[in-house]
């Protein structure tokens, strides 16, 4: 476990960044406000307190942030831990996705003390998920995801970038934020053929527990993707699909109106979920509970589920 001891942003790239106490850290961008954060692979930097205080052993006088760390963290090196190693913070996960860097320039602390300690002992991270950060916070590692997903958009006007996909992400989210590993996401149109297809890699090929599709589950005349869920299982498995609607007919009476299964192909899952993004939520978060213990049994990790009495 770490304890975060500064908080830094720099509102201007070239500028040193300062220790504000607390920032909000938005998905797949960075610290709110912070110059270098962006849709890239180096949102979130951390440096470990430890290598920052031997640093002013030394003699230097230099202040948080100045290494140009987002996160500063007493409690772990992070140059020790590989790519891929996940964090979590309050709401906020962060996946590093880099070690150190290469300077090309010498930043202002290297002319002041001759050394930078950001090259060789800093980390950076995207953000998987959103929320508060600030001084105090504690800071823990994520154990490896159990259980592999794959996500299926199902809609025309998002296939051909008319219509921002929110249902995808919003998938995402939900299954980042309780330990899956999201194996990739695809957007494709309400075609049969093309949703089987991709299906059959997911579960064949990219060996997923469980692949979710979003859309293409109504009475319209492109919906289809019940109909190319059903080519592709090896096992019915009717009553997830059966809890969603009954949960969700709690909610609206339209839920009646929804066509999804799920099913089973080989060792994965595939469930079709609702298209707009509070049915997804509402939906994913009634299931996710139980459904862990169900990848668990297909995959023989776990007993079945009934008691003696």
């Amino acid at each position: 476990m770490g304890i975060i001891k500064a908080v830094c942003i720099s509102e201007k790239k070239g500028t040193a960044k300062r220790n504000i106490g607390t920032s909000a850290v938005i998905a797949n961008y960075g610290l709110e406000k912070d110059a270098h954060a962006g849709n890239w692979h180096r949102q979130v930097s951390l440096l470990s307190y430890e290598a920052v205080e031997a640093f002013r052993a030394r003699g230097a006088k230099v202040a948080d942030g100045a290494f140009g760390e987002n996160l500063l963290v007493e409690g772990f090196d992070f140059k020790t831990y590989p790519v891929g190693t996940v964090f979590v913070c309050n709401e906020v996960v962060l996946e590093i996705t880099q070690i150190g860097k290469q300077c090309h320039s010498e930043c202002e602390i290297f002319h002041q003390v001759g050394d930078c300690i950001m090259p060789r002992e800093g980390v950076f991270a995207r953000v998987l998920h959103g929320g508060t950060v600030s001084v105090g916070d504690e800071l823990v590692i994520r154990e490896k995801p159990k259980f592999r997903a794959g996500v299926i958009t199902a809609s025309d006007k998002g296939s051909r970038g008319e219509r921002e996909d929110l249902s995808g992400p919003a998938v995402c989210g939900l299954l980042a934020e309780n330990g899956y590993e999201i194996v990739r996401t695809v957007i494709l149109p309400d075609e049969e053929d093309e949703l089987y297809r991709e299906m059959v890699r997911f579960c064949d090929e990219d060996k997923v527990d469980v692949l979710f599709t979003t859309g293409g589950t109504g009475f319209s005349p492109r919906d289809c993707t019940p109909e190319a869920t059903m080519r592709a299982a090896t096992k019915n498995a009717p009553g997830i699909a059966e809890a969603i609607r009954q949960y969700s007919l709690g909610i609206t009476p339209r839920a009646m109106l929804s066509r999804a299964v799920s099913v089973m192909r080989g060792q994965s899952l595939i469930i079709n979920l609702p298209g707009s993004v509070k049915a997804v939520k509402e939906s994913l978060s009634y299931i996710l509970p139980t459904l862990a213990h169900g990848i668990e049994i297909m995959r023989g990790d776990a007993g079945e589920c009934g008691r003696e009495r």
